[in-house]
C-alpha cells in the first residue's frame, strides 16, 4: 500500500499520512496533487511550505549483503 507522510514544519499537530493503493502523487503548477482510483482525494498548494515523505512498508526479505 502506498503511503505518504505530509509535515508542516512549525506545526505538528497538523501532520497527516494517507495511504491508499493506488495512490498517485504528481505535481501541477504550484501544487502537490495527490489521486487514487476516484480521483483527486488532496492538493496541497507549494506556498504551505509542507514536506513530503513516501513512507515504504518494511520488506520481508533482509537486504543484499556487499560482498
Amino acid at each position: 500500500m502506498t503511503a505518504y507522510l505530509i509535515r508542516h514544519p512549525g506545526k505538528a499537530r497538523d501532520d497527516i499520512l494517507i495511504e491508499d493503493d493506488p495512490l498517485t502523487l504528481t505535481f501541477t503548477g504550484n501544487w502537490a496533487v495527490f489521486t487514487d482510483t476516484n480521483g483527486t482525494c488532496l492538493a496541497i498548494p507549494s506556498e504551505a511550505g509542507a514536506h513530503i515523505e513516501r513512507v515504504d512498508e518494511p520488506q520481508d526479505e533482509p537486504a543484499p549483503q556487499k560482498e
